[in-house]
Parts: structure tokens; sequence; C-alpha cells
């Protein structure tokens, strides 16, 4: 299915269906493929938006998680959206974190899901000599626990990415980045509501990861999903929309009398 990108000043975005926002928030290697399966879920009860992250636009002193979340700032901001829920995955789940510490007041609610912040294996500081193909096809594998879910079309989206000196660089500036923006210490100060979809067979931002969110984030619930690797809303999209709909019914539900 495809959406129309719509182009309001200097952002592009999909802005599907009514309601309280559900913003996206995708990773380094992410397109709106990935996020195809919640945006049709989710669009019959939510306004769902997925702003295109400018990974490659920004000049070299910005290509920083810190210049992405001023992005996603100033897109809220020029939205004028109010009580959201900000999911983001791998990267994007860091862009969400930085953000609810700096700017909590627009926020309901957050949901990460392999997210980065605390630790992450990633492509390696380097890329081998451009062209290698089979190098780019494995590394896209291992984001999933299927690698059959790598198609053809997604590996040749990585590798055209990767093969370009100039996004290849900023790749490698916005992973170290991550690396060095490590959240540890801050993650005890979000108030929001937050849940954690993790796969069980995530070799990126391993289990571990996630267990270590819920113990620093202090409202913050955990779900597991077996045979499923770094991008749960792409590999198990059903499991996964069925756990994030409950989580966001519950956050509308009248608190229970004592």
């Amino acid at each position: 299915m495809h959406y129309e990108i719509k182009q309001e000043e200097k952002f592009k975005f999909i802005e599907e269906g009514e309601g309280e926002p559900l913003v996206l928030l995708h990773g380094l290697f992410g397109a709106l493929s990935n996020f195809v399966d919640l945006i049709k879920y989710f669009s019959k009860h939510y306004k769902v938006v997925v702003p295109i992250l400018p990974l490659f636009e920004l000049d070299l002193l910005h290509t920083s998680v810190g210049g992405l979340e001023k992005f996603t700032h100033k897109f809220i901001e020029f939205k004028n959206y109010k009580n959201l829920h900000l999911l983001g995955n791998s990267l994007g789940g860091h862009v969400a974190l930085l953000h609810v510490l700096k700017h909590p007041e627009r926020i309901k609610s957050i949901i990460l899901t392999g997210s980065s912040g605390l630790f992450e294996n990633g492509m390696g500081d380097t890329y081998p000599k451009r062209g290698d193909y089979e190098y780019i096809k494995k590394k896209t594998e291992l984001t999933f626990y299927d690698p059959k879910i790598a198609t053809k079309e997604l590996v040749d989206e990585v590798y055209g990415i990767v093969n370009n000196r100039l996004t290849a660089l900023k790749i490698i500036t916005l992973a170290k980045s991550a690396i060095r923006n490590n959240l540890g210490e801050e993650l005890n100060q979000i108030k929001q509501p937050t849940l954690l979809i993790w796969g069980n067979n995530d070799a990126i931002t391993p289990p571990f990861v996630g267990r270590e969110f819920q113990r620093l984030i202090p409202n913050s619930e955990l779900h597991f999903i077996d045979r499923c690797g770094h991008a749960p809303m792409m590999e198990v999209p059903d499991e996964f929309n069925e756990i994030l709909h409950k989580f966001l019914k519950k956050l509308n539900e009248p608190a229970a009398v004592a």
C-alpha cells in the first residue's frame, strides 16, 4: 500500500487517520515500508504520522542524534500536535527518548522497539570497500530473525545508501553519535508511560537492552516477541500491533475507582 508523502515547508511526512497523534520515528536504514502494516492498522483509530527524518540532508556538524531530535521537535511544534504517542524503532527510539527528556510537555506515551540509547551492535565503525553487495546483504539479514524478510528490494535500498560515499560517511557519523549519546543516567527522569516491545532474537539491541530500559524507565512495561529480530513491526506486525493497541487502549481507560 502506498501513502501520500505530504510536504509543508521543509517537512515531508505521512499523515493518515484521525484522533490522537501516533508519531513514528524510523531508524538509520528505515523506510516507510518498515511501518506499512502499522499505518494500515492504527490509522483506523489514531492520526498516524511518519516524519521523514533528514538522515542524509543535515550538514555533518548536525548529523547526530541531537540534530535529528531538534528536527523532530521543530516538526511537532510546526504541526502543533498535542497528547501524542511517540514511537521509535532503533535510532528512531533514541531520538524519541532524547526528545521526551528535552520536551516532555506534548508527549502522552512513548513506545520503543529495538531502541538504541544504551547499547547497540552497529554495522561497525567502517564499511568494507564500497560495492561489497554480499556483505551488505548479510548485514541486512542480521536485522531479522527470518533472513527472508531482507528482500532483494530492501537489500538494494541499503546497498544504494552505503555505496554512496557521502551517505556512508553520514551513517557512520550517526552510528558513532548514537554510541556516544548514552542516556543511561537520564532515563529515570521520564514520567510518561512507556511500552517496550523487543524481539527475543534481536542481534543489534539484544534482549538484555530491553530489560535495562525497563529497569531504568520508571513507568515502563516490557514485552518480548519470540522468533523476532530488530524490527518487530515489520517481522511480526500482527503481534506487534496487538501489544501496542492494548497499551494505548489502557491509557485511555478511566482510572479504576478504588
